[in-house]
């Protein structure tokens, strides 16, 4: 079977536990190459790793003949100068979410890969969840009547991160919106299949140079529905959460986010304010960054496109920004 051969650009512990896994298990793809900004510390993980190339910037790694396209798992800042250096050089980019600093970044993003004829999709892994596709499923199906109300949370202790830059307005852009909030903006947008009209949030700060430390996002849907997500930093514990109500019930599920896992949905349909019936369904899900890998590699090798479409990551990044600062 012919493979994609991936260079990850910013290889870094969440690279290294995560996305460098995923492309070796994946059977259309393999990892040819990294980049981190040491030189030395590049060749001493190609070398721990068995990696081919290593190289101590995106620049040599996208001119590289033995790369066909790349994962980048860079800084949030620099996901923008990345990919366009990568769509110039001919390949492919998969890019960690959020897409980009701004929304004039991300349509450019999207502007220079379409000319120059590479694929580009932004590492949105829920939506290759089966919890993620059930709840969708159980939407689509009408049986909880007219949803009105969605709300979706995640939080976690960000204070002893290793990622110092994740704090600096400059480098990260946003907060926990940008970082995992917007998991939840993607995955209720996926379930509901519709787009938001509205934007309102709330934030804390710890100072001005500084990101947001907790966001509470207040959206309305094009088909009506209203709904709240809450992302922070500075929680004790990690906690994750989505739910919908409907005019005939309610369908929930804790713990929606992580890959490798057992999870679950419930279902709870009622009336007169009541509750008739509680449904418990157990979920097995996989490595979605392994799922997320095989799709795009399948999109290059067979022209077509990405389930993660541009339009739809564009769409997210116009809510991150009118929630952050305003209009785009």
């Amino acid at each position: 079977m012919q493979k994609i051969r991936y260079g990850i650009i910013g290889f870094g512990a969440f690279a290294e536990r995560a996305i460098m896994p995923a492309i070796r298990a994946s059977e259309n793809s393999e990892l040819v190459a990294i980049q981190k900004r040491s030189l030395d510390v590049a060749k001493w993980k190609a070398q721990e790793h068995n990696i081919p190339l290593f190289f101590d910037s995106p620049e040599e790694l996208v001119a590289s003949p033995e790369v066909d396209a790349v994962f980048i798992v860079s800084a949030n800042s620099q996901h923008c100068h990345e990919t366009l250096i990568a769509a110039e050089a001919g390949k492919h980019v998969l890019v960690e979410k959020p897409m980009a600093m701004s929304y004039a970044q991300a349509v450019k993003m999207v502007d220079v890969c379409t000319i120059a004829n590479v694929r580009l999709m932004v590492g949105h892994m829920l939506r290759f969840s089966p919890l993620i596709h059930r709840m969708k499923e159980i939407l689509a199906s009408g049986m909880l009547g007219e949803i009105s109300y969605a709300r979706a949370e995640f939080i976690y202790d960000a204070r002893n991160t290793l990622r110092n830059w994740l704090w600096d307005k400059n480098i990260a852009g946003g907060g926990p919106l940008y970082d995992i909030g917007v998991h939840c903006l993607d995955s209720m947008r996926c379930i509901l299949n519709d787009e938001v009209t509205t934007v309102r949030s709330m934030m804390r700060t710890s100072s001005d140079d500084c990101v947001e430390t907790t966001n509470l996002l207040s959206l309305r849907f094009a088909q009506g529905t209203l709904a709240t997500i809450y992302s922070s930093f500075e929680t004790a514990h990690r906690h994750t959460f989505i739910e919908f109500f409907g005019s005939e019930g309610s369908l929930s599920a804790f713990n929606f986010t992580p890959s490798n896992t057992h999870a679950a949905i419930e279902i709870k349909m009622g009336k007169d304010g009541n509750i008739d019936s509680v449904n418990r369904e157990e979920i097995v899900v996989p490595d979605l960054y392994r799922l997320e890998v095989n799709h795009f590699s399948d999109c290059i090798l067979n022209n077509k496109e990405p389930l993660v479409s541009n339009e739809s990551s564009l769409h997210n990044q116009y809510v991150l920004e009118l929630a952050l600062h305003g209009n785009p």
